[in-house]
């Protein structure tokens, strides 16, 4: 077999003998390679008791699973039979195999049973429901030992806030739940500039988490922490013919827009609509404010089906009848996604502030991204009313200027053990 060479955290997960082990990991830190190394030696360790890989969705376990342990297997030599959907499942033959299962909905991890198991980005799932798959693993992860050891089931993931790895492994620990951290700079094979890049994307509060995988509080206080109303300040407004780019949020009478410009590569934003009736009033007042000017408008997505005037034409197309350039996805992105944008605009880790608000000409949306908070849930609280132009902006900012992790390099060599 091919010598392989970890890290020390990737070394440290694969051979950890802990029946709960967490390898709570930044980003690039290799927590997958190690999850998908530990699920093949654990493997080949106990020929024909099965195994488990979980993922937060089914396309992670076509995209990511499926490659990352053909990949391997292959490195390592290792014949292997692949079944994809429906079956998802890996036979290495005489040693038994690997179920490929997703996170997404609990209700179906059922029907089938494994002497271990390796969950990938645990933490990415809302607490309560982290726990409930949790719960189900477990309950799967009963085929009896031959030398009589317990079952195991190891995590990787990146830290999402005080969420349930965090209560389950830190905050109130059982014997055998055990974390071994890795820092993004733990891996040696990252390309020169990858750190340097994320600092250049994420705020800092977000990279204690996603570079030194840190538990750190990432739904407290105010959605977008970052925003100053002194620092983010602009007295820029529209130029005569200039490029508007508008992002858009649907709701029947409360519709709200923030118009904004990019110069030199940034976006500024130069006013704002807000408690429009329906989209054709808007159109009527983008078209009386800005007659002009070209028009992009970064729309929420969900307007190809919702119409907040009539029954016969959705909001999409009827902003594209009127002669503007519609921007917009099949779906909105993430919140999680739109915030991380917004916060990275308005202040990186850097100290670079590449967002700027005309606090003037935009006071609804200065005071909501002042004000916006989290509710008790972690999610951004909705009950004020704040978040109409907040998501507006957001939009467009999400589309433009989108997080957009570095590249990590392919697996040169297999990372793991001799």
């Amino acid at each position: 077999m091919p010598r392989v060479e970890p890290s020390k955290p990737q070394f440290d997960y694969l051979v950890a003998e802990d029946q709960f082990p967490a390898m709570v990991a930044g980003f690039g830190a290799g927590k997958t390679e190690a999850a998908v190394l530990r699920s093949i030696f654990g493997k080949l360790k106990y020929p024909g008791l099965n195994r488990g890989f979980y993922c937060p969705t089914y396309d992670l376990v076509r995209m990511i699973a499926f490659p990352r342990f053909e990949e391997a297997l292959t490195k390592l030599g290792i014949q292997y039979r692949l079944y994809k959907s429906p079956l998802n499942y890996l036979e290495i033959p005489g040693y038994g195999k690997i179920f490929f299962r997703s996170m997404d909905t609990p209700s179906r991890i059922i029907g089938y049973e494994h002497a271990d198991a390796d969950v990938d980005e645990l933490d990415t799932l809302k607490a309560d429901d982290a726990a409930e798959v949790w719960r189900r693993i477990l309950s799967r992860n009963r085929q009896k030992k031959p030398d009589g050891k317990p079952n195991t089931v190891g995590t990787t993931t990146t830290p999402e806030g005080f969420r349930f790895v965090y209560r389950t492994w830190r905050q109130h620990p059982q014997p055998g739940y055990r974390i071994i951290q890795a820092p993004t700079h733990s891996n040696p094979h990252l390309p020169d500039g990858y750190i340097e890049s994320l600092r250049d994307i994420y705020p800092e509060q977000q990279l204690r988490a996603y570079l030194r995988g840190e538990f750190v509080n990432l739904a407290s206080g105010t959605v977008y922490h970052t925003f100053s109303r002194e620092m983010n300040h602009t007295d820029a407004v529209e130029k005569r013919g200039e490029h508007l780019h508008v992002g858009m949020d649907f709701n029947i009478e409360n519709m709200s827009a923030v118009v904004h410009v990019i110069r030199d590569g940034l976006p500024l934003a130069v006013g704002e609509l807000t408690g429009v009736l329906d989209t054709p009033a808007m159109i009527d007042l983008i078209k009386e404010r800005y007659a002009d000017h070209k028009i992009s408008v970064y729309p929420d997505a969900s307007g190809g089906s919702r119409k907040t005037v009539d029954a016969s034409t959705n909001d999409l197309a009827l902003l594209k009848k009127a002669g503007f350039k519609v921007v917009a996805d099949k779906s909105n992105p993430a919140v999680r996604d739109r915030i991380l944008s917004m916060c990275g605009m308005f202040c990186n880790a850097n100290g670079d502030r590449r967002y700027l608000v005309n606090t003037t000409r935009c006071p609804e949306y200065t005071t909501g991204l002042e004000q916006m908070a989290y509710n008790r849930h972690g999610a951004p609280d909705k009950t004020k009313g704040t978040d109409h132009v907040t998501d507006a902006g957001g939009y467009f900012i999400t589309k433009m200027f989108p997080v957009v992790k570095p590249k990590k390099p392919q697996m040169k060599r297999v990372v793991g053990l001799v």
